[in-house]
């Protein structure tokens, strides 16, 4: 069985700390794991009007995030923390995304990382995901936690991970939530 995963990358930037996180992810993945990196930045702020049942009257860029979010078997998130939270960019897609009776992220496996230039490492915006969690009964993939601290001492000019803890705690992480995967379709 191939597990396909989603990737949602917090922060808009060119540049992305946070997206070459899940680059980086993407280069080490078990081998019956694929990983898709989904765009958000085309999307629509949410609007509950543009959100109607029919899945016509969605813009494109809604309805092409939501199938691959439905399609996946998890999704996994990297993101900065903004004032303390999740982004808005990542929080709109959210919002995008858990609407409507065939909201593709209820029920769904999901973990989290985060990269910042700070010393905390994005703790608190992934504490501030955890509403969201229980709201959509998601299944949140916690241990081990992804706090990547200092990236501008993680990543070259390139934006590839050189730091090889770092490099180390993702590979474990990704193999945890496979088998975390493996284990709630069992």
């Amino acid at each position: 069985m191939n597990i396909q995963l989603v990737g949602l990358s917090g922060s808009l930037r060119k540049g992305s700390y946070n997206t070459a996180l899940l680059q980086a992810a993407a280069a080490m993945l078990p081998p019956d794991v694929s990983l898709t990196i989904a765009a958000i930045d085309d999307l629509p702020l949410y609007n509950a009007d543009l959100d109607k049942p029919a899945v016509a009257d969605r813009p494109a860029t809604v309805v092409r995030l939501r199938e691959q979010l439905a399609a996946a078997h998890g999704i996994l998130i990297a993101s900065p923390e903004y004032n303390y939270g999740i982004p808005g960019g990542l929080k709109n897609a959210i919002d995008w995304a858990s609407r409507g009776e065939d909201a593709p992220l209820r029920h769904k496996p999901v973990a989290l990382m985060g990269a910042t230039i700070s010393l905390w490492g994005t703790v608190r915006m992934q504490l501030s995901f955890l509403p969201v969690f229980q709201y959509l009964s998601m299944k949140p993939h916690y241990q081990p936690e992804v706090l990547v601290n200092e990236a501008v001492k993680k990543f070259d000019k390139g934006g590839n991970l050189t730091d090889v803890a770092t490099r180390e705690i993702i590979a474990k992480k990704l193999q945890s939530f496979r088998q975390f995967i493996l284990d709630g379709l069992a």
